[in-house]
């Protein structure tokens, strides 16, 4: 029938050297795994469906070998020469493409891929990453952010106001959400303007840096112009919606940043329409990986706790995955998002460890006596976790998380 070649993409006796290593979840249909497995590796190489009457013999050294299947596991090794030098979007072309279509699989997930360093040396990295982004602040604690809630629909003296209320009552981070951008109510060029004014007073007044995570996210010459003025104020970040927008555009992003000495707020909007699906898709693993490659400095995780769908295992590997060793590159600031509060601040520190960003949105704003107290909350329940203090014993002395404890206690949100 001619379908023999896959089985050539299979070698369990083929030990990996200096290979690109990728590991899918594979269902077959109706067909053994081995055959689908050579699937896989075929289709993300150089194969096709049948035998060919001509092949050069150096086709055989690009051919991706299929050489340990592991229950329902495999893991295949890529020859680097199949990828272009620092090409995200060829890289998930290959290994990522076509492969999601082949009816003789039921589904398939990509799980985890191990680059050598000959392939990740071409990649920029982070360009502040943990050190640089505590260099700014000078602290050792873990970070703060906020989003000013609602995430859209403030007009940008009111989304001043808010920016301004949370910076001054302890927030580190004001942050934009990730479906606020130039709309007709809030144009990007006012917002960014009205909030750095208000950045100004609140850094005066409280003795602390402040800074502002400003949505870029649209056309990539377009986000390089926002770029520019963002650095123009002094600001030190972007925010970029990285899936929205794709790798080609954060790369090019990433490379402006570095001469605008800016860091990138990496959000993962829309990552669960192929995270999700335990059986199908791309891993949040990857996606991680491939974002410490292309050069962001903090990426959002999950919580463990909070209303995103993650369990706490997965997003403690997640925030390992950011902040380990890995061929020279800078760590990546693992982001707790997602439902939080100042009752769930001790859970988050125990999963995260110190070097972590705490985001709180409605946690902050929903405080009974508004955002400034919301914020002073957030930082009360931060100091009392590192003591080792209960925030129950805490909240004795604390007004404002005691508010906050009587509204939410320790409710973990859906």
């Amino acid at each position: 029938m001619g379908f023999e070649w896959y089985t050539e993409f299979v070698d369990l006796g083929f030990r990996p050297q200096n290979e690109v290593i990728c590991i899918f979840r594979v269902e077959p249909d109706g067909i053994s795994m081995e055959e689908a497995a050579g699937r896989v590796a075929s289709e993300s190489s150089v194969g096709t469906w049948t035998t060919l009457a001509k092949l050069p013999d150096r086709i055989g050294k690009l051919m991706a070998k299929v050489y340990r299947i592991d229950g329902e596991f495999i893991s295949v090794a890529y020859p680097i020469d199949l990828f272009e030098e620092g090409n995200i979007p060829q890289l998930l072309s290959s290994v990522a493409g076509n492969i999601f279509g082949m009816r003789a699989l039921k589904n398939l997930r990509f799980e985890d891929f191990i680059p050598p360093e000959e392939y990740t040396k071409n990649f920029k990295g982070p360009g502040f990453g943990v050190k640089g982004v505590k260099k700014i602040f000078g602290v050792t604690r873990p970070l703060t952010a906020t989003v000013p809630k609602p995430k859209v629909g403030f007009d940008a003296e009111e989304y001043s106001k808010v920016a301004y209320d949370a910076w001054t009552g302890g927030i580190d981070f004001v942050k934009d959400d990730e479906n606020l951008t130039s709309q007709p109510f809030i144009r990007f060029e006012e917002r960014l303007e009205k909030v750095m004014s208000v950045r100004e007073r609140a850094e005066a007044e409280t003795g602390e840096k402040k800074v502002f995570l400003v949505n870029i996210t649209a056309e990539t010459r377009e986000m390089i112009r926002r770029a520019k003025l963002v650095a123009d104020y002094g600001n030190e970040f972007i925010m970029i919606d990285i899936l929205t927008v794709g790798w080609s555009a954060l790369q090019t992003v990433r490379e402006v940043c570095e001469e605008l000495k800016l860091g990138i707020h990496a959000h993962r909007a829309m990552h669960a329409a192929f995270t999700r699906n335990p059986k199908h898709g791309i891993s949040l693993k990857v996606l991680v990986k491939l974002s410490r490659l292309a050069g962001v400095d903090n990426f959002h995780v999950g919580t463990g706790v909070g209303k995103m769908y993650g369990a706490a295992e997965e997003v403690v590997e997640l925030a390992d995955i950011c902040r380990r060793e890995w061929n020279g590159f800078k760590p990546v600031y693992p982001v707790s998002s997602g439902g939080l509060h100042p009752g769930l601040v001790p859970d988050v520190i125990k999963l995260f460890g110190e070097d972590v960003i705490i985001q709180a949105g409605g946690g902050v704003h929903g405080h009974p006596d508004g955002t400034h107290y919301g914020a002073m909350a957030l930082r009360q329940a931060i100091e009392a976790s590192l003591a080792g203090e209960e925030l129950s014993e805490a909240a004795e002395q604390y007004r404002e998380l005691r508010k906050s404890l009587e509204k939410w206690e320790h409710i973990r949100p859906k």
